[in-house]
C-alpha cells in the first residue's frame, strides 16, 4: 500500500546543477560511485553514534555494511545501506534544494567563464555529491526509511526540472539509491557500470579505506556450487590513519582527502601525526589547495572528524582545531575519549585540550616548512589561507609568535613578491625605529595615498595591508622583534634623523609660530568635523591630509564593527596641512590680512573634503561640497 505520489520542482539552483551533471563532459564519471559510498558510509557512522546515545533506539548494529547490486538486463545499479536513513522531510531539504551558497556562487561563475565547458579546478570547488549520479543515470530512484520511523519514503526523478516523493509501508531501514544506467559510451567515459569487475576496480580506486564492508554478490563458480550467489567484501576496511607511512601511497592519501572533504581536488599537503605514551592519538590532515567558497560564511564548517579507537564520533569537531585552521581537513583517531563524549565535554576535556595545542603547533610548523622549503606551494597556501589564518593574530596569543612568523605582507618594496617581517626587519634603514604600515580597501588606495609622501620620498618601505582582517590585528601586535608597528596613517610622524632632527626642529617650530592663528582658526570654524588643524611632516606634495590619534579606531575599522552590529563611538580625526603646499600658504596669508573671512570658512571647508576624498573616504555633506566647488571654479573662469 502507498499513499498519494507528490511532483515538486527543484529549487533553481538545484536544477542549474542538475544540468550541468546531465551534459557534463567531466571525464572522471566514476567517481559518482565514491560519492554514493562516502554518503552511505556517513549513514553508517550516524546509526552507530545514535544507537550508543539512545539506548530505546531499537536497531540492530551487528550487520552494518553498504552492498551494491546490479540488474544487466534491466541496466540498474542499486548502492544501498542500513544506516541511519532519513526522513520524508530530510529528503524535502536534502535532495529538493540547495542550502549550500557556496553552490550558487560556483553556478554564478560558471556563467561568467567564457567556455561553457567547466573545468575540473571549479566543478572541484563543490561537493555536488547525489547528483552526479545523473552524469551516468538516466533517471534516479531513492528509497529510505530513517531508522526509527515506522514508514519510508520513495524520491524519484530524471532530472529534468522535477521529481516524485511518495510515502511507502514496507521500506528497508537505510537508504537504497537506484541508477537506471545511461547506455555505455567509452569514447564519453562513461562505462558499463553493471560490470562487476568494473565495480570493483572504483572500490578499490576510491573507497578500499571506508571503515564499512563494502559487499557485492559474486557468481557462483565450480561444479561444486548449488548456483546460489555469494557475497564478497570488495574494501580492505583499513583505516588510513592507523597504517604506516610506507604503506600507504600519495593517491590513496589523495583519495581519503577526496572522501572526507568532498573536494575533486588533490589536497595541497598531506600532515600525519601519532602520540603514544600517557595519551594515543593518530591524525591524519589536509590542507586544500584553493579555499572553499564558504571559508568566511557564518555557516561555515570546520573539516576535522574525531573517532575513538576507530568509531566515529562527530563531524566538524570545533574542539580539535582553532577558529583560524577552519580550512584543515583530517581525521583525529584518540584511544581514551569516551563513546559518549558531547561536544559541550570536549570543550572542557584536558585530553582534547592537549591535542588541540599539539594539532595546531603541528599545522604552523607544517606551513614554516612550505615557507622554507617550497615558495610555490607557500605561495598557492597564502593567497588562500593568509586572511584566515591572521585571524589567529586576535585570538591566538600562545601562537602569536609563531603565526607572525609564517606570515607575510604586500610592500612597497616589491609590487609582486610580498615580505614577511623578519625581511622587513632586516632590510631597515640605518636609523629606523618602526615598522610601518598603512591598512586600506586596495593597493592602489594605499599606494596613492598623501599619507605615503614623505615615506616615499625618503624611500622608507611600508607594508600595504589590505585584507579586512588587518585592521583589527595590527591593534592586537605591538611590535615584532623589539620594533614596534606603527601606522602611517596615525599619530605624528618623526621621520628626521641625526643632523636633520636639530634642523627640522628649528624649522618646524618656527612654522608652527607663522601658523598658529590659520591653525586656530581652522580648527574652531572645522570644530564639529575634526578634533585638531596642524602642520604635518608627512606630506610632500599634497596640501592636506587626515589623520587619527595613536589610539583612535579607524574609520574601516568602526565601519567594520557597525556592519556587525556593534556601537562605536565616533572619533573626530586630525586634519593636517602641508606648510610648503602654495594652497596652505595662500590660506595663511589671507587669514593674516583679515579679509573675507567668509570665502576663507568655504576654502577651508574644500580643503577638509578634498583631504576625506584623498584616502578613499565619504563626504558629510556631498551636495554642500560640490556646490562650494562648483562656485570657486565658476571664479575662474
Amino acid at each position: 500500500m502507498t499513499t498519494q505520489i507528490e511532483t515538486f520542482e527543484f529549487q533553481v539552483e538545484a536544477r542549474q546543477l542538475l544540468q550541468l551533471m546531465i551534459h557534463s563532459i567531466y571525464s572522471n564519471k566514476d567517481v559518482f560511485l565514491r560519492e554514493l559510498i562516502s554518503n552511505a558510509s556517513d549513514a553508517l557512522d550516524k546509526l552507530r553514534l545514535e544507537a550508543l546515545r539512545d539506548t530505546d533506539l531499537d536497531v540492530d548494529t551487528s550487520d552494518l555494511h553498504i552492498r551494491l547490486d546490479v540488474d544487466k538486463e534491466r541496466r540498474t545499479l542499486t548502492v544501498r545501506d542500513n544506516g541511519i536513513g532519513m526522513s520524508h522531510d530530510d529528503v524535502v531539504q536534502l535532495i529538493g534544494t540547495i542550502a549550500n551558497s557556496g553552490t550558487a556562487k560556483f553556478l554564478q561563475e560558471l556563467k561568467e567563464m567564457k567556455d561553457a565547458a567547466p573545468s575540473h579546478d571549479l566543478i572541484g570547488q563543490f561537493g555536488v555529491g547525489f547528483y552526479s549520479t545523473f552524469m551516468v543515470a538516466d533517471e534516479v530512484t531513492l528509497l529510505t526509511r530513517r531508522a526509527g520511523e515506522n514508514e519510508g519514503t520513495r524520491w524519484v526523478s530524471s532530472g529534468a526540472g522535477t521529481y516524485t516523493i511518495e510515502q511507502v509501508d514496507d521500506a528497508p531501514q537505510g537508504t537504497a539509491v537506484t541508477l537506471r544506467l545511461k547506455p555505455e559510451d567509452t569514447e564519453d567515459h562513461l562505462f558499463d557500470y553493471t560490470s562487476p569487475a568494473k565495480l570493483r576496480e572504483i572500490v578499490k580506486r576510491y573507497s578500499d579505506f571506508i571503515t564499512w564492508p563494502v559487499k557485492m554478490a559474486v557468481e557462483p563458480t565450480g561444479d561444486d556450487s548449488d548456483g546460489t550467489p555469494g557475497v564478497d567484501t570488495v574494501n580492505s576496511m583499513k583505516a588510513l590513519w592507523a597504517r604506516s607511512r610506507d604503506e600507504v601511497t600519495d593517491d590513496e592519501y589523495h583519495e581519503f582527502y577526496k572522501h572526507i572533504s568532498h573536494d575533486w581536488n588533490d589536497p595541497l599537503e598531506t600532515v600525519r601525526m601519532q602520540a603514544e605514551g600517557t595519551f594515543e592519538y593518530q591524525a591524519l590532515l589536509f590542507v586544500p589547495s584553493q579555499a572553499p567558497h564558504d571559508l568566511f560564511t557564518r555557516e561555515r564548517r570546520r573539516g576535522v572528524q574525531l573517532y575513538v579507537k576507530r568509531v566515529f564520533i562527530m563531524d566538524d569537531c570545533e574542539a580539535l582545531m582553532p577558529e583560524y585552521l577552519r580550512f584543515v581537513k583530517g581525521v583525529v583517531d584518540a584511544q581514551d575519549l569516551s563513546l559518549n563524549v558531547s561536544r559541550e565535554a570536549l570543550q572542557q576535556d584536558r585530553q582534547i585540550q592537549l591535542m588541540r595545542r599539539r594539532l595546531t603547533k603541528k599545522m604552523l610548523s607544517t606551513v614554516k616548512d612550505m615557507m622554507s622549503g617550497d615558495a610555490e606551494r607557500y605561495d598557492t597556501f597564502w593567497k588562500a589561507f593568509g586572511p584566515v589564518l591572521k585571524e589567529g593574530l586576535l585570538s591566538d596569543s600562545e601562537n602569536r609568535d609563531a603565526i607572525l612568523g609564517v606570515s607575510s605582507f604586500a610592500s612597497t618594496a616589491d609590487q609582486e613578491k610580498p615580505t614577511t617581517l623578519r625581511q622587513y626587519v632586516d632590510r631597515m634603514k640605518d636609523g629606523q625605529e618602526h615598522i610601518y604600515y598603512m591598512t586600506g580597501e586596495s593597493r592602489s588606495i594605499i599606494e596613492s595615498s598623501p599619507h605615503m609622501e614623505a615615506f616615499r620620498a625618503k624611500g622608507l618601505e611600508v607594508l600595504v595591508l589590505t585584507d579586512p582582517v588587518d585592521e583589527v590585528w595590527v591593534g592586537h601586535v605591538p611590535d615584532f622583534d623589539g620594533r614596534q608597528l606603527r601606522s602611517i596613517a596615525k599619530g605624528e610622524v618623526d621621520l628626521a634623523t641625526g643632523d636633520e632632527k636639530e634642523k627640522d626642529g628649528t624649522e618646524r617650530e618656527q612654522q608652527r609660530q607663522d601658523f598658529a592663528a590659520l591653525l586656530a582658526w581652522m580648527t574652531e570654524q572645522l570644530g564639529e568635523n575634526v578634533k585638531e588643524v596642524r602642520l604635518s611632516s608627512r606630506l610632500t606634495v599634497s596640501p592636506a591630509c587626515m589623520v587619527a590619534d595613536t589610539h583612535d579606531v579607524t574609520p574601516a575599522l568602526a565601519n567594520m564593527y557597525r556592519a556587525m552590529g556593534q556601537e562605536v563611538p565616533h572619533f573626530k580625526r586630525i586634519l593636517e596641512l602641508n606648510p610648503a603646499h602654495p594652497l596652505v600658504m595662500g590660506l595663511r596669508k589671507a587669514h593674516d590680512k583679515g579679509e573675507d573671512l567668509s570665502g576663507l570658512t568655504e576654502t577651508a571647508e574644500l580643503v577638509h573634503g578634498m583631504a576625506l576624498l584623498a584616502e578613499g573616504g565619504e563626504l558629510s555633506d556631498p551636495s554642500r561640497f560640490i556646490k562650494l566647488l562648483a562656485d570657486r571654479l565658476e571664479r575662474t573662469v
